[in-house]
């Protein structure tokens, strides 16, 4: 990933980058594309708000992501316990300590093309994601302090 003039290591889907419109829910694919940084989301429980001119929302216990193509909340966000499937954002593990929404599938919605796309903390050993990009904490640190609305993720395969 490029971060600004220099490149820096993460982790992408275990299915590789593919073309956004054959994305579907559940493939393990990084969407290729140009997308919008919607806004950050933190655990305020364990680490501090960084620097950023991104909006900023703290994650709690009850933060959840709808991934049910067929429910009408698909790729938002939800309260969990939640009657459909959705994924928890207030996880054990560190990596959505700090998420950044990726505007991919949301404007607007299409069924089953892909839910939950963030740019979040990368596992120590860069596990490939479910098809997120990851970054280690001090690339993730230094990513927010460039951020900005209206700024763009590119996702572009080699």
């Amino acid at each position: 990933m490029y971060l600004g003039a220099k490149t820096v290591r993460c982790a992408l889907g275990r299915g590789g980058i593919c073309v956004a419109t054959v994305k579907r829910e559940g493939d393990g694919k990084t969407p290729a594309g140009v997308w919008p940084l919607r806004r950050l989301l933190w655990r305020a429980d364990r680490v501090i708000l960084p620097k950023t001119a991104l909006p900023c929302q703290p994650i709690h216990i009850s933060d959840g992501w709808c991934d049910a193509p067929l429910d009408p909340l698909y790729n938002q966000p939800v309260e969990i316990p939640y009657g459909g499937s959705a994924e928890s954002l207030w996880r054990e593990d560190n990596v959505y300590d700090l998420v950044v929404v990726v505007g991919y599938n949301d404007d607007p919605v299409v069924p089953g093309a892909g839910s939950a796309i963030f740019l979040h903390l990368a596992q120590p050993d860069y596990i490939a994601t479910k098809g997120c990009v990851a970054l280690a904490y001090e690339h993730m640190i230094t990513f927010l302090g460039l951020a900005k609305p209206g700024d763009l993720l590119g996702i572009m395969a080699a």
